[in-house]
């Protein structure tokens, strides 16, 4: 198993408890991509990654992401299958109601996370990539 898959899976073991407190493995100058889903986006920088996040966590309760597989795709790249459950705060949506199936393409370089894409489409993210499920 690589250091970017432990430290991967490492974040992981903290968002599957609906902790996303931590940025210890980000870069300073990390690139955080929403490719799809409820808010698009891209930010820059820790600032700009705790916003990136704030505005999809301040719409829902008792948010988690599961990790269901984990690829190492290259030297630098882990790619998660993953899912997301939560419930809406001001519609009552339950995520576990709707597809919630994405898949998150990590970029590690010295330890730490340059670039993280999240895709809540994950067979657009695995057709972006050139992989099948």
């Amino acid at each position: 198993m690589s250091e970017n898959l432990d430290l991967v899976r490492s974040i992981y073991a903290d968002w599957e408890r609906g902790d996303f407190g931590s940025a210890e493995w980000a870069d300073p100058n990390i690139e955080l991509v929403f490719a799809d889903g409820p808010e698009p986006g891209n930010w820059r920088g820790l600032a700009g990654m705790s916003e990136g996040f704030r505005n999809v966590l301040i719409a829902w309760n008792d948010v988690t992401a599961t990790a269901e597989a984990y690829r190492d795709l290259d030297s630098e790249r882990v790619l998660v299958l993953d899912r997301r459950s939560g419930r809406g705060k001001t519609s009552g949506l339950d995520l576990e109601e709707v597809p919630t199936r994405g898949a998150t393409l990590w970029h590690v370089c010295e330890g730490k996370v340059t670039r993280l894409l999240i895709n809540w489409d994950r067979d657009r993210a695995l057709a972006d990539l050139g992989l099948a499920e």
